[in-house]
């Protein structure tokens, strides 16, 4: 099985991740998917590989998901791209003057971020969007490789307590300080980790903006004080 390694560039990294195959449980799954989709999508090419970051490769801003949805960046190939959650993440980046439009559909709609690069702990889909530990922490090479080639990047974005959790140990990875205690995950909550800025913002999964534990009102403070804290 391929053990692809982290590259010293962005190009060459995201080359690297689109090949991994490191974990046999999420590799089934997401090429599973892809063989047998919901009506829906029936007839869509899907990527069915591990999905790359995206954005501003000049980037101040870093956004830490958790994982690609089954059918939507599975399917598209992009991060939050073709699913609820990136309608609101997406919807939200315009509304905060960091992308070019307020939907993502795919890879050929012509989206730009400014400033902003989003990325995630896990890089296949996981059943029930539930990855286990193991292939967490098989796929945090790629997100420490991230923090390298970002460094002058000064904010971090944690959509969930699983980023929040998993942008502290790449951190701490790549030879970053955290404080200790560890920092408690909460929605607008900040800490300083590494010369960072870390924000948390509860993840825009249909289960939070379906039931109003977060509103558009909500991620839109989140993204205001990235932005200040960005300078941009």
């Amino acid at each position: 099985m391929g053990q692809a390694t982290p590259g010293e560039d962005l190009a060459e990294l995201e080359g690297a991740i689109t090949s991994c195959r490191r974990c046999p449980r999420l590799v089934e799954w997401r090429e599973g998917v892809a063989a047998d989709p919901p009506r829906r999508f029936r007839g869509e090419p899907y990527w069915a590989r591990p999905v790359p970051g995206f954005g501003d490769p000049a980037a101040s801003i870093l956004i830490v998901g958790l994982a690609p949805a089954a059918h939507g960046a599975n399917r598209t190939g992009r991060m939050f791209t073709g699913d609820r959650s990136g309608d609101w993440l997406y919807a939200a980046l315009h509304r905060a003057g960091l992308a070019s439009r307020p939907t993502s559909v795919d890879t050929g709609d012509g989206l730009t971020l400014n400033g902003v690069f989003i990325t995630a702990v896990v890089r296949c889909a996981p059943p029930a969007n539930r990855p286990s530990v193991g292939e967490r922490d098989n796929c945090l090479p790629w997100l420490e490789a991230e923090f390298r080639l970002f460094r002058s990047a000064g904010v971090l974005v944690a959509l969930g307590s699983f980023a929040w959790d998993g942008a502290l140990r790449a951190t701490r990875a790549v030879g970053g300080e955290v404080p200790r205690p560890k920092p408690r995950f909460g929605h607008c909550e900040e800490t300083a980790i590494a010369g960072r800025t870390m924000v948390g913002s509860y993840h825009p999964s249909q289960q939070n903006t379906f039931t109003g534990r977060l509103t558009e009102p909500m991620l839109d403070r989140v993204f205001a004080r990235a932005k200040e804290l960005a300078g941009l």
